[in-house]
């Protein structure tokens, strides 16, 4: 690693290159380059232009003003929204060396004393601090000598009425202007249209800004939407696939919080409830529970999660629909800021829209209102539609995918399979809706197709209709997901006070058979699939080793596990298994303080693992960067027979895989995946070199019971035992011994 200091400048025009800022990225954080935008990000920074950055949550907004804030001399200031997210800030920048600090009500008067000395020294490079406090006369006053070097405003999307948590208080930052007429003023947000990034600009009194905005897709996220009929049941079937991970579920109402909660630790769950109605030290104590990993889940509306910098959550679920897409995106996006994979499920009703448009009705402003209720249908629009979920959000804010495929969706990943006969599934709906004079919504209608005897379908005369009960073996959620479907494709539209179904001239057509639906069900008993390539190579019994290390840790530091370590860095130290010091310079996320602070007692546990387990230590890092997801490669290492040659020559000779890894310098992961292709391509039926018989015998036994379409299942059936290079092999040889 470089351990050159870095040298603080006054501005660009000082001589600045961007070679500058790799120094402090490197040193302090253990990132070797820059993420998309980051570099441009920082050079504007440095350059005192103003600017609006756009980036996703776990784009890497952050170091976007706190890598300049190392180079530049004086004290950046940034504005943060909510106490707890400045703790966590503060927290993870003296985690790894950085002089920072914050300014809050929950401080005492001498932990404020502390700040003040420490800023009149001018021992700290960044300072956090409420709006409101920010922009009071005496505060002004005392930071006017400090050396300000310039202003960052994160969650700048609460200075905008049109955005999606607006906050009065933000409004008052435009007099940052007047107070600090020489530096710059630079905006940080997720989520932001193309309106919103325009109000932002025009509120904070942006000078000629550069407005970078980032690609709003997050690859490593997998998106699903299910139509919720048991709304318990499909929680709890996502909460198997996550077991021991942290994860959010969202409610819309305090009390659906608090029941959700409670029946979900009835079924053996550990969960905390955190809303608005709850007593402060309650919802503080449930905060720092999740934080600090004693508990894994939370449930919460919408009140929780802006001042949450938890890198680690794996899931997100929406228990019910969010009020916009902006929310959702910003709130589904908490999960995964680690870079590594993660889900997001929507429960989805329409009862969701009724109970948003009953919470809207006090909102006085007609062009608010306006922009609202289309808000909502731009949510509603997603749920129902058969389109990519993640070329849908990037729609939204007016970016498209080159991909057709994302490979992350419910839709893409084809866990939703097209109606045998589509046209008349579709004619068979539509002609209820006429028989029944359009006048009946999508529930009734539903009930009419399933045969229902309900009173009110009685009293109608509608269980006497042609079309009562012609689809009376299907689920009432599977129809009404259908008449969404048509609803999304124009062949239905709802019309009135009460959304009453009406057929539409394209129905109409539809009904003649001139034009046929794109309609789907979900497959029976396919689960959602996970992205195993991002465990490649990681022993995973190792990982959860270090994952108790790290807690450990955070007790003893008393800080919460993910800012000791991400998962990401644990994940690339159980790849790589440093033995010696200058191993560790080579994992993702570690920089020169946690060499210093955790060096020690890392390479002691990985030694000692390696010995245990006669593994070898100091793999080659190779091209292992986790920070990021790719999706759909063009090839896969194994894909390129002549880039195998030299495995395959290896193989032929008999040699282990790791002796392949010491001959080419390659991870075992990556050499697993080149021996998998070598056993299909020559047919191998003897793989006893490379897996004990015992192990292969064991492996074949779970196929035969569970089958091998994909490992993860087998490696929790095996009870993580074995591992996912042992696996890959085992079901290569199952393969071609059930071939032949």
């Amino acid at each position: 690693m470089d351990n050159t200091e870095s040298t603080p400048i006054d501005s660009a025009s000082s001589g600045f290159s961007s070679e500058i800022l790799l120094s402090p990225l490197l040193q302090y954080w253990g990132y070797r380059d820059f993420r998309p935008l980051q570099r441009e990000a920082m050079t504007l920074v440095m350059h005192d232009q103003d600017s609006l950055v756009v980036l996703p949550t776990g784009g890497g907004k952050s170091l976007c003003y706190q890598v300049p804030a190392m180079c530049r001399n004086g004290l950046a200031l940034v504005v943060s929204p909510l106490i707890s997210l400045m703790k966590d800030q503060v927290d993870s920048l003296r985690s790894v060396g950085i002089p920072a600090a914050c300014i809050n009500s929950m401080q005492t008067n001498r932990d404020k004393l502390e700040v003040a000395r420490q800023i009149r020294q001018h021992e700290l490079k960044l300072l956090y601090i409420a709006p409101e406090r920010l922009v009071q006369d005496k505060t002004i006053d005392f930071l006017r000598d400090a050396g300000v070097s310039f202003v960052a405003i994160d969650e700048a999307h609460c200075i905008s009425q049109w955005g999606h948590d607006f906050r009065p208080e933000y409004r008052q930052l435009s007099r940052l202007r007047d107070a600090f007429p020489g530096i710059s003023v630079h905006g940080y947000t997720a989520t932001a249209t193309e309106m919103v990034r325009q109000d932002i600009a025009a509120q904070l009194q942006l000078r000629n800004p550069q407005i970078l905005v980032g690609s709003f897709d997050r690859p490593n996220l997998s998106y699903r939407v299910e139509r919720r009929s048991d709304a318990i049941g499909q929680i709890q079937r996502i909460l198997n696939r996550h077991k021991d991970e942290s994860g959010v579920i969202y409610c819309i109402s305090r009390r659906n919080v608090e029941t959700t909660s409670t029946a979900l630790n009835r079924l053996g769950f550990r969960t905390l409830p955190y809303h608005a109605g709850m007593a402060d030290g309650d919802r503080k104590r449930s905060q720092e529970s999740f934080i600090d990993e004693t508990v894994q889940i939370i449930v919460a509306t919408v009140a929780f999660g802006m001042g949450i910098d938890k890198s680690n959550v794996r899931f997100v679920i929406h228990a019910e629909m969010p009020r916009s897409l902006e929310n959702y995106q910003q709130e589904s996006g908490r999960a995964g800021r680690d870079g590594l994979e993660a889900e997001c499920t929507l429960l989805y009703s329409a009862g969701d829209v009724d109970t948003w448009e009953y919470l809207m009705k006090d909102i006085e402003d007609p062009a608010v209102y306006a922009v609202s209720r289309e808000s909502l249908l731009s949510m509603q629009g997603y749920c129902i539609n058969t389109v990519c979920r993640h070329q849908q959000l990037v729609r939204h804010f007016g970016q498209t995918l080159e991909h057709t495929n994302c490979g992350a969706c419910d839709i893409c990943l084809q866990e939703m399979q097209p109606v045998t006969d589509s046209l008349i599934m579709g004619q068979k709906i539509l002609s209820c809706v006429v028989r029944q004079g359009q006048r009946f919504g999508a529930s009734y209608t539903a009930q009419v197709l399933r045969g229902s005897k309900g009173k009110r379908i009685v009293e109608n005369g509608h269980d006497r209709l042609s079309t009562w009960g012609l689809l009376k073996d299907e689920p009432e959620p599977q129809i009404r997901n259908w008449i969404d479907q048509l609803l999304s494709q124009g062949f239905l539209r709802q019309t009135g006070e009460y959304n009453c179904l009406e057929v539409t001239d394209t129905g109409r057509r539809l009904l003649k058979g001139e034009l046929i639906p794109a309609l789907l069900r979900a497959r029976d008993g396919v689960a959602a699939q996970t992205t195993d390539d991002l465990w490649s190579g990681v022993d995973r019994p190792l990982f959860e080793e270090l994952r108790g290390l790290r807690t450990r840790l955070s007790v003893q530091k008393q800080v919460p596990p993910y800012i000791i370590f991400s998962d990401a860095t644990l994940r690339d130290l159980a790849r790589q298994r440093p033995t010696r010091p200058d191993g560790l310079n080579q994992v993702y996320g570690i920089g020169r303080q946690k060499v210093d602070e955790y060096g020690t007692v890392l390479l002691f546990t990985i030694r000692q693992w390696c010995e245990q387990h006669n593994l070898p230590g100091d793999v080659s890092a190779e091209a292992f960067m986790p920070q990021t997801i790719r999706r759909k490669p063009s090839a896969r290492p194994t894909d390129n027979l002549a880039a195998a040659t030299p495995y395959f020559d290896l193989f032929e000779q008999g040699l282990t895989i790791e002796e392949v890894c010491l001959q080419l310098d390659r991870s075992a992961g990556t050499v697993s995946q080149y021996l998998e292709k070598y056993i299909r391509v020559h047919q191998i039926d003897n793989i006893d070199r490379w897996v004990k018989p015992a192990i292969r015998e064991r492996i074949l036994q779970a196929i035969g019971q569970i089958g091998n379409e994909r490992l993860k299942p087998l490696f929790e059936f095996l009870n993580s035992e074995v591992s996912y290079d042992d696996l890959r092999i085992v079901s290569a040889l199952w393969d071609i011994k059930h071939s032949q």
